[in-house]
Order: C-alpha cells, then structure tokens, then sequence
C-alpha cells in the first residue's frame, strides 16, 4: 500500500471514489455524505497539503485529511485539550477496497504521520449513525471522548461523537 499527498491531477479519481463511498453510505442507511459534502473540500484540502491518498498499484483505495482544527473542537471533552492535537477528517476507502484492512493501514499512517508533524493526539468526529466507521476507530485504539457535537447537516441534525487517540 502506497500512501502520499494528493496532487490536482488527482481530483477526478478522488470525486469518483467519493461518489461510490457515497452511494455505499447511501445504501446502507448511513446517509451522512451527498453531492456537496465532501466534494466542496477537496481542492482547498490539496492546496493545503492535507489530503493523503491510499494507492494499490494504480488503484486508489482511499483518502483522508489531516488538519489542525475541526468543527466542533470545543464541543466535547478532550482528554488534554491544551495539548497539540491534529484531526483526521473525511476519511473514506472505495467499497471495492473494503474489507481488506485498508481503513485500519489509513489509521496507522496517519497516526505516523501527524507524530511526525509534532502532535501529541490524532482526534476526530464520527456521526453517532456511522457504526462501521465508529466500530474501526475503536478496533484501532482510539477511544470516545464525553460530549456531543451537534452540526447542521443540511436540513437535519447530524450528532458527532469526538473520538481521540495518544499518540
């Protein structure tokens, strides 16, 4: 498994793996995501040098960011919220990848990577009806912090549960 930095070139293959997770979530009642959300970020997200890919070969598996700050940061209780701590966000692995431990290696690089970047904690949210999603960051150590992050989702509430890790 290849893992690097997102380039421009690469925004077709990334909004196309999207819309499969998309449809994905979709069928399995999960329904956080849609046309808009993620898609709206992904340019800023390479321009930033956040956005990280998960290649097989040729193929792309998956991708998240990496960032300094998150909605809803100071909505839930954080284990040392004054210490450096960065956020995984939007991670997604393509359907046809799934089941083969790839969201688990994405878990595992990007804890070495925001170690590298100096950071003390990797945190991120998780919709509370994303029980796959919820069930792999507790499998890979991470655990759910106290508090609730309550964001409009575009006509519905979605509940964000925090969930952190030391790294």
């Amino acid at each position: 498994m290849e893992f690097r930095a997102a380039a421009p070139a690469d925004l077709p293959r990334i909004w196309q793996m999207y819309r499969r997770i998309v449809a994905d979530m979709d069928r399995k009642g999960i329904g956080i995501w849609n046309e808009y959300y993620p898609f709206a970020y992904f340019e800023e997200d390479i321009q930033k040098g956040e956005l990280f890919l998960l290649l097989e070969g040729e193929q792309l598996c998956g991708a998240f960011v990496l960032t300094g700050q998150a909605d809803g940061q100071s909505a839930v209780e954080w284990a040392d919220p004054a210490a450096k701590a960065l956020y995984l966000d939007r991670l997604g692995i393509d359907p046809g990848c799934s089941g083969r431990g790839i969201g688990g290696q994405a878990l595992v690089f990007a804890m070495d990577l925001a170690r590298q970047k100096g950071a003390a904690w990797l945190r991120l949210f998780v919709v509370d009806r994303n029980r796959p999603a919820r069930g792999l960051y507790q499998k890979t150590g991470f655990f759910q912090v106290p508090g609730v992050f309550e964001e409009d989702g575009g006509g519905c509430i979605l509940h964000e549960y925090g969930y952190e890790i030391r790294l």
